[in-house]
């Protein structure tokens, strides 16, 4: 089948599509019915089906005969450890983990906070509570504790599970103070915390309510999966807002199987005994999706790195795991391969490995510059393949359908609407929009399956943040354009478009232009105001290792092109050379905030930044 008509068939008869993926996953009872509209304008897929998300993932792998199949590889370069589990072996541990969760009195329905570094436990604990049918909700190890105490009292969780530490390149960070200070600020109070002690640390434990992960282990029966309902939800997980409280997002246990398994074969083109690796974290939803379920919903082999594309010890890190696994699949996020770009701009590293079991890199996470596309497909010869998601959906909107048929790439596309996404580009009033022209993009509804049911605890905000602004559509909040051959162009927040008196600019082509310089490492383009033309675009770029031309000389250079390439109605005449760019530890850039530092307002450090000093920096260099 080619990718027109399952698209096609995915739309017209949405029923009989999600009916055959369905039937590709183990259910207790399979549904009858496929799909069932709500009063929210939403709906449910798959109401009536029951099963268990973690038989899907580890049980099902055994009676399929895989069981003596590796399941997890976690790779440890900050701890120079590895080790592996089969899926006997994984499923082993998780089965005690949930019947340890079993002997604290969690249950079908509770919730459990889990906050922990990128170790195995941390997959273990999310598979142990979905084995049982509570809801985990995973927080990002690291944090602060204000952040972790808000999630603690909108989750209201009945335990947390925690390590002793995680470690950030070379620096230990104690995570148990943190947890302990959550726990005192928040009017919420979880019965029980149970704590992985790693061997850099060793957390102290308050008598009654803290428990050590080995001993529970020691002493726990073997647990079997529960039965839940397809809609019950598996997971909450907060999306990181910069401001207000943080929305948590609510995945649904059989839509989420049976739509990752399915992305798994479309995506990526997986099969089982693939290794797999998404080189992210499990606190975000890359996580997930991508380390933790699909993979292993998909009977493949699922890597869990613990480390950095640089420094752990050098650029060539991702190369190394590659080759020490023999890693099939790879996907990033496109500051991965930033940070690797600007330590290497020639890929001496890459020389040094054999990565030749490598078929394709994926990047999702926020726009592909076309420079780190040409890059990566210089010096790697694989398909570079771009895909555009967010953590409301789980899995991509748009993708290039390799397991249907590799589509030509086009720089800056994340090529065309997955099956199942109705894709338009409209107005805000949801007329579609000319092909080539830019406007909001939306999903027409009904969302497929694994999409998000509502937001914990507020319907409300679900229907007012995401189906109330473009009315009959899911809102995404991003703005770009579909071209004549259907492919979408993603060109970032809708907030990015700036208006330059009176023109819709948008600074992620800017971005384009300024990112194809050769003294250009990474950079960003904000619009600040300006009170004669409303608002005006500044560049912010870091220089790559190596480099050495002057800063004024880079300037005018960079004018020089973004004239060139976008004209003179750009306005862009500021170019300002920074030693870093403010992102999430997610690794998007917070531009949001340098608009703000820009434009000399008031601005808030959101939690989920890397590092805060670096907002000061930025703010100095707008002060010159």
């Amino acid at each position: 089948m080619d990718y027109h008509s399952e698209f096609r068939r995915s739309i017209d008869k949405p029923d009989e599509f999600w009916r055959e993926q369905a039937e590709k996953i183990d259910w207790i009872e399979p549904p009858k019915t496929i799909w069932q509209p709500t009063d929210n304008g939403h709906g449910q897929w798959f109401p009536d089906g029951t099963l268990n998300t973690c038989d899907v993932a580890l049980d099902a792998n055994i009676r399929a005969g895989r069981g003596d199949q590796k399941a997890l590889i976690y790779d440890s370069p900050v701890t120079d450890t590895q080790r592996s589990y089969t899926y006997n072996e994984l499923t082993d541990e998780v089965a005690r983990f949930a019947g340890a969760l079993k002997d604290r009195g969690i249950t079908k329905g509770d919730r459990v906070i889990i906050y922990m570094p990128m170790i195995p436990e941390a997959v273990i604990a999310m598979l142990g509570c979905a084995r049982i049918g509570a809801i985990h909700s995973v927080v990002f190890g690291g944090f602060a504790a204000h952040e972790l105490a808000v999630r603690i009292d909108d989750a209201k969780p009945k335990a947390v599970i925690t390590a002793s530490c995680g470690i950030e390149v070379t620096r230990v960070i104690e995570y148990k103070p943190l947890v302990d200070k959550a726990i005192d600020q928040a009017s919420h109070k979880p019965e029980t915390c149970i704590v992985y002690q790693r061997q850099q640390v060793q957390a102290e434990l308050q008598a009654g309510r803290d428990h050590d992960w080995n001993e529970l282990m020691e002493t726990a029966e073997p647990a079997d999966p529960v039965p839940v309902k397809s809609t019950d939800p598996l997971y909450i997980l907060y999306t990181s807002g910069t401001t207000g409280k943080p929305k948590g997002v609510v995945r649904d246990n059989g839509g989420h199987a049976v739509a990752l398994n399915y992305s798994m074969k479309l995506v990526y083109d997986a099969k089982p005994g693939d290794v797999y690796w998404a080189a992210s974290d499990v606190g975000w939803v890359v996580g997930h999706s991508y380390i933790v379920y699909a993979p292993l919903f998909a009977g493949c082999t699922t890597i869990m790195y613990e480390g950095k594309p640089v420094k752990t010890p050098d650029a060539g890190a991702f190369w190394r795991v590659v080759q020490d696994h023999k890693v099939n699949m790879l996907f990033t996020a496109p500051t991965a391969f930033r940070a690797v770009r600007k330590e290497d701009p020639e890929a001496d590293q890459l020389s040094r490995y054999d990565i030749s079991s490598l078929k394709r890199l994926f990047l999702a996470g926020e726009r592909l510059d076309p420079a780190t596309y040409e890059w990566l497909k210089e010096h790697t010869g694989l398909p570079v393949l771009d895909h555009w998601w967010q953590t409301e959906t789980g899995w991509a909107i748009c993708c290039n359908p390799v397991g249907i048929e590799l589509m030509a790439t086009k720089p800056g596309s994340a090529t065309v609407p997955s099956p199942g996404y109705n894709v338009q580009v409209v107005d805000m009033n949801g007329s579609q929009m000319p092909a080539g022209e830019q406007g909001q993009i939306a999903v027409k509804l009904p969302l497929p399956p694994g999409c998000m049911m509502t937001v914990w605890g507020d319907d409300e905000r679900f229907r007012k943040t995401y189906l109330e602004p473009i009315s009959g559509f899911y809102s995404s909040g991003d703005g770009g354009f579909i071209d004549d051959d259907g492919y979408v162009f993603v060109m970032g927040r809708t907030d990015d478009v700036i208006n330059v008196a009176g023109h819709r600019l948008s600074t992620g082509e800017m971005e384009e232009v300024v990112a194809s310089h050769p003294a250009i490492a990474e950079c960003c383009v904000v619009g600040a105001h300006d009170d004669m033309k409303g608002q005006i675009p500044i560049g912010l770029v870091l220089i790559k290792d190596g480099a050495t031309i002057d800063h004024d000389e880079l300037e005018d250079e960079l004018v020089e092109m973004v004239r060139d390439k976008i004209g003179a109605i750009a306005c862009f005449r500021r170019a300002l050379v920074v030693d870093r760019l403010p992102k999430t530890r997610s690794g998007k850039i917070l531009r949001r905030v340098i608009r703000q530092i820009a434009d000399g307002e008031e601005y808030s450090v959101p939690s989920t930044i890397d590092d805060p000093a670096i907002l000061e920096e930025i703010s100095e260099q707008f002060r010159r």
